[in-house]
């Protein structure tokens, strides 16, 4: 084994690249050979778990009825399962079991040269391999960490011609496990080698391992994974990591090179080059770059709503607009950060409201405590293109909206009280209503695909859902005045509607594939989903319609339409034994729709009962329902797609703020499943608008995977679908009736204990937001192999044809901050149930513990998350961890003092309060290549434009320019003020610096020399001397200052006396000399000294003071005696100067912890 080496032999090939004949070896992998000497057993890639037992092993192989199988009884059980990963460690596990590496001597075993994996017949020749196995684990339960080294390196004895390799012997999975360990741009570079490690690293497969190496992802969750180097963890490592890509035709090698390459340089800060015109040039004066600007938004509290347009894109150039809001009182501003200046809209606005706890004091919010009444903090929404809207959350609350061109803003009609059941219109008294969730469109996608019907959406406490119209929006026919109401519905009477989600992507495709467009959720935890657009009843335009018919044409509008109802997510009755409860908790009434073709007696009767429901209070629903929690909040992933024009997830936290509630969150997925056996026609096929619930049936699906695809027979498919082809495939797809379910998930927080969650997020980027028939990867541009930009050729073959091919298998993460300063994320799209009965959980892929006390805003991209505390601490992390470090701090946490108000802030009815040192709210651009965005810190907001210069560099093949042209001193500089011609003036200025701090430092040494007499003893005196003429000096002073003292009794005697000193803190020899001195020359005793020696004491008896607590006692006698003939003389000639007399000397105390002596 020794003498080895790894011999050359031929492989099983089970690598995913192509492999070269290894007998034609390339010239440049002609190096000396080296012999690998083991100092002990190898165990490939760490993937053994014992090593105690690897004699054993090599005994059982040696044996002559035994073929060589070295480790393949210790081998975990957990990779002989290696397909539980659908493949994706083929590359790891196929180099253990039939790679071609042998670490026997393969003179032994002429029968099997180079196999790690027995043949068929072992297995039955072999001994009981399961006891083997057993025994073997048990006597080595863990691995202690090896001295030394695992390998020694030794030079091999070669003939002079032989140019054999052994590096070219390893098989692929190992060369590819090795090479993961390098950097992008080595790992590139690495493909010039030879054209076996070309083959190699251009696969997808050596791109995934190193990705999946540098970025962690779940792996961060076991620190103890990567704690201990030599555990035996790396069994169970999996390769796949979910994350949403970058760019739009990601390969594995784009997404390894961008995010590495986007991560310095959010990390570097730099900022954005700006645009130099001509006539700066001329003049130059070029803009001044800033990374980070931060400015004032004249609001009175904390922002907490942001929304902003991101120009600078080649469609869009139009420089960034954000709008920025305050719930608390209901203001809204907008601003410019490239001039940071903020707009005159709405700082005029002399609107302000007050919050439910200013005009109720003492009531409990969100309908608890008696639960008469609802009431919530106000609730806001803006919008960049359309203005803010404002809902107040106390009873008889209004609706108010402010245009984005209008200075102020206006009421919403309230609802006029008015009653007709005959056209299911139910009585809603003004004063009952408070507005519990507002929404307003952030782009034009819904208000032009309703025809200006909806824009504005308000949710009230009675449980009504109110539609507005934005207004004459483009050339569109201008029939709606700004914030007419269009349309409404009673989905829950009584219960109030606490959160809005809306699809801002939604499209007429997505309409096509009866996609979910709205969300609503209510108190009790039901969900409400829209699919169909309103449309309203053709009417007179001429007429002019009042208040009142207006909402008679609305309640007319709502019935086009019908909300479903999620299943799983109904309102479940409270337990009751005795069955002494009038009412059924598990039942509501609510608005039906016209498609139910009901007579006007049903409607009539729906509509009394809805009546019945809305006047009940809070306190009647707690009683007779489970699960009543005003403080939940909603996301939705609209883009979710199971491949089936459905795959919609719904997302529901329960916070825990509360005292006797627990955090606890769920996704709630849509999923609908073909029905084959129900053939119908394309023309005459009804719209399911109720879902069923039969059970699913398991078939392959319509769109390929498992099955081939219905047009695979057409030639076209190999470089791209035709047209015909797509027609006969939406064909046959919409002649397919499918059932709907719902699917449930529970959201585990990671073990986490006593969870409260402050804040919530789900990333918005542009690839978050496609589903699967939006995108590009999985549809013609990606069948394209012009199309690839600079990264791994698409071949014909290699498009990938389902989610789980692309970088990242189309994941999108959502991610929650908790009160304890922590941040969970999770897979949104992560695998579902298997059927409607079971739930499954999902853990989470990221935990984040930040240093800020509690989380107050979050936000993420495809590329990072931004976590905002309540301590003003904002940090950029990578979502994929590949450092456990935050990336970039983008705002540090605010003073000591400033965050001991915390607590004040705290203390006040809404629990936030006055806290201006919290992050508010956190708004990133969605393009995650573009390293832009703002967060609001009190009343300030802060806005980062960070230089990803790296990475579109990478993304072009332009050439970058190096230079200015000739003549030009500053058109390319990269910054302001750093040009060629300020150099010099920066170098002349750092001169004058330096001879200036020359200058001060000389004078300062003069005066302290003059004032402290730090030269007394010459300059080249130690610090022992300086010291003990200062002990003596100051001994003399008190022995003087006492002998003039008058005689009489004090009640402390010791401050009479001479400050005694301890033998321990003060060498001996020393003491006594200083005694000698004093007896000598007690009678004459020097009154006076220079002034200027007299103010050096205190820092003498600093020093003395340091040195005693540094215990250096080590003193010489050579330098004592110095110091007392040198005192003698200088006291001779000052008993001179004794006769003007002109100040006590004060009395200095060798004692460090008693202080100084008595000065009369």
């Amino acid at each position: 084994m020794a003498e080895g080496g790894f011999a050359p032999h031929h492989h099983h090939h089970h690598g995913l690249g192509p492999r070269p004949d290894l007998t034609k070896h390339d010239e440049t992998l002609s190096r000396p050979h080296f012999q690998i000497r083991l100092t002990e057993p190898l165990s490939l890639a760490r993937s053994y778990p014992s090593s105690n037992h690897s004699s054993d092993s090599f005994m059982h192989a040696q044996s002559p009825t035994s073929v060589p199988q070295p480790y393949v009884e210790s081998s975990s059980p957990a990779e002989s399962t290696s397909d539980n990963h659908h493949g994706e460690q083929q590359g790891a596990s196929a180099a253990y079991y039939g790679g071609g590496v042998s670490l026997l001597d393969h003179g032994q075993f002429p029968s099997t040269p180079g196999r790690l994996s027995p043949s068929h017949g072992a297995f039955s020749a072999s001994r009981n391999r399961i006891t083997e196995y057993e025994n073997a684990s048990a006597a080595s339960p863990s691995r202690k960490k090896t001295e030394g080294p695992a390998f020694a390196v030794v030079k091999k004895a070669r003939k002079p011609g032989d140019k054999l390799s052994p590096i070219a012997d390893l098989p692929n999975e190992i060369l590819t496990h090795a090479l993961a360990h390098l950097s992008p741009q080595d790992l590139s570079a690495v493909s010039l080698v030879s054209r076996r490690f070309h083959d190699l690293v251009t696969t997808p497969h050596a791109w995934r391992t190193a990705f999946s190496r540098f970025f962690r992802g779940p792996e961060s969750l076991n620190p103890s994974d990567y704690d201990d180097e030599d555990e035996q963890l790396d069994d169970f490592r999996v390769e796949r990591r979910a994350f949403t890509r970058v760019t739009a035709l990601a390969s594995w090698r784009s997404e390894y090179i961008l995010r590495t390459r986007l991560l310095r340089s959010l990390a570097r800060g730099k900022p954005v080059q700006p645009t130099v015109s001509p006539a700066q040039a001329r003049l130059g004066q070029p803009p001044v770059a800033l990374p980070i600007v931060e400015y004032n938004s004249q609001m009175f509290t904390t922002i907490n709503h942001l929304h902003a347009t991101f120009g600078g894109t080649a469609l869009n150039k139009r420089p960034p607009r954000f709008v920025h809001g305050a719930d608390d009182v209901g203001t809204a501003g907008s601003s410019d950060p490239t001039t940071e200046k903020v707009d005159s809209w709405g700082l005029g606005d002399p609107n302000t409201f007050l919050q439910f706890s200013d005009r109720f004091p003492g009531d409990a919010l969100y309908g608890l405590g008696p639960g008469n009444v609802v009431g919530v903090p106000n609730s806001m929404d803006v919008s960049q293109p359309y203005g803010m809207v404002h809902g107040e959350g106390s009873p008889g609350g209004f609706v108010y909206y402010r245009f984005s061109e209008e200075m102020r803003g206006h009421f919403l009609t309230p609802s006029s009280g008015v009653s007709e059941p005959a056209l299911g219109i139910p009585q809603l008294l003004p004063v009952q209503e408070a507005i519990c969730s507002v929404w307003i469109a952030k782009s034009s996608t819904i208000p032009s695909l309703t025809d200006g019907l909806i824009g504005l959406i308000s949710g009230s406490s009675l449980g009504v859902l109110t539609s507005y119209s934005l207004g004459p929006l483009g050339t569109r026919d201008q029939r709606f005045s700004r914030g007419e109401i269009t349309a409404r519905w009673v989905l829950s009477p009584g219960v109030p509607i606490i959160a809005i989600a809306i699809d801002e992507h939604y499209s007429v495709k997505r309409q096509g594939e009866n996609r979910i467009w709205a969300v609503v959720l209510n108190a009790l935890g039901e969900i409400f989903y829209l699919t169909k657009l309103p449309k309203r009843s053709t009417s007179d335009k001429a007429v002019r319609l009042d208040d009142e018919s207006k909402e008679r044409l609305a309640w007319s509008t709502g019935r086009s339409v019908y909300w479903n109802l999620a299943e799983p997510s109904r309102r479940s009755a409270r337990p009751n034994p005795y069955s002494n409860s009038h009412v059924d908790g598990s039942y509501s009434p609510r608005s039906s729709w016209d498609g139910m073709y009901l007579s006007e007696e049903q409607i009539k009767g729906e509509t009394r009962e809805i009546e019945d429901f809305i006047n009940r209070k809070p306190k009647d629903f707690q009683r007779s329902c489970l699960g009543w929690d005003m403080r939940r909040v909603l996301e939705v992933d609209f883009a979710g797609d199971d491949e089936n024009q459905a795959g919609e997830a719904v997302f529901v936290f329960e916070c825990g703020l509360d005292d006797d509630s627990i955090a606890s969150a769920k996704r709630f997925a849509r999923f609908k499943i073909a029905d084959t056996e129900h053939k119908v026609d394309a023309e005459t096929k009804k719209p399911q608008s109720i879902s069923t619930t039969t059970p699913p049936e398991p078939k392959s699906s319509i769109f390929g995977g498992s099955s081939p695809p219905l047009s695979s027979t057409t030639p076209d498919l190999a470089y791209g679908l035709s047209l015909a082809s797509v027609q006969h495939q939406e064909s046959n797809r919409t002649t397919l009736r499918s059932t709907e379910e719902w699917r449930v998930s529970a959201l585990s927080f990671g073990g986490l204990k006593s969870v409260q969650i402050t804040a919530h997020a789900m990333d918005g980027s542009t690839f978050a937001t496609l589903t699967a028939s939006e995108d590009p990867l999985l549809n013609f541009s990606g069948q394209s192999t012009v199309s690839s930009p600079s990264m791994t050729p698409l071949s014909k073959s290699g498009s990938p044809s389902s989610s789980s091919d692309i970088p990242g298998q189309r994941a999108r993460l959502i991610a929650v901050g908790t009160l304890m300063g922590t941040v969970l994320v999770w897979d949104a799209r992560a695998s579902l149930p298997s059927s409607t009965d079971a739930v499954n959980t999902l853990e989470p892929v990221r935990i984040i513990h930040t240093d800020s006390p509690q989380i107050s805003c979050i936000a993420l991209s495809s590329l990072y998350l931004v976590s905002g505390g309540n301590d003003g601490l904002v940090q950029a992390w990578d979502v994929l961890a590949s450092s456990a470090a935050p990336v970039k701090t983008l705002h540090s946490r605010h003073a000591l003092k400033a965050r001991r108000r915390l607590v004040q802030a705290q203390a006040s009815p809404q629990g936030v309060g006055i806290n201006l040192f919290a992050a508010g709210a956190i708004c990133l651009d969605p393009d995650p290549t573009v390293l832009r965005g703002m967060v609001s810190v009190g009343t300030y907001l802060r806005y980062w434009s960070f230089s990803s210069s790296a990475a579109d560099q990478y993304k072009s093949h332009k050439r970058r320019l190096r230079r200015a042209d000739r003549g030009t001193n500053v058109a390319n500089d990269r910054f302001a003020n750093v040009g060629r011609g300020n150099i010099k003036g920066f170098i002349a200025n750092e001169q004058f610096e330096l001879e200036r701090e020359n200058v001060q430092q000389a004078k300062q040494a003069e005066h302290l020399a003059g004032r402290f007499g730090t030269e007394l003893l010459g300059s080249d005196a130690s610090e022992d001397e300086i010291l003990a003429y200062a002990q003596m000096l100051s001994e003399e002073a008190l022995a003087k200052d006492r002998a003039k003292e008058p005689s009489f009794p004090t009640t402390n005697d010791r401050s009479d006396r001479p400050t005694p000193v301890d033998d321990a803190e003060m060498d001996p020899e020393i003491a006594e000399a200083i005694r000698l001195s004093l007896a000598e020359d007690e009678a004459k005793r020097l009154q006076e000294q220079e002034e200027a020696e007299f103010e050096a004491y205190e820092d003498y008896q600093a020093f003395e003071e340091q040195e005693a607590a540094e215990g250096s006692n080590n003193r010489e006698m050579s330098d004592l005696e110095f110091a007392l003939q040198l005192s003698l003389a200088e006291e001779q000639s000052r008993l001179e100067a004794e006769a003007d007399t002109r100040e006590e000397f004060p009395a200095l105390s060798i004692r460090t912890k008693k202080g100084k002596g008595r000065a009369q």
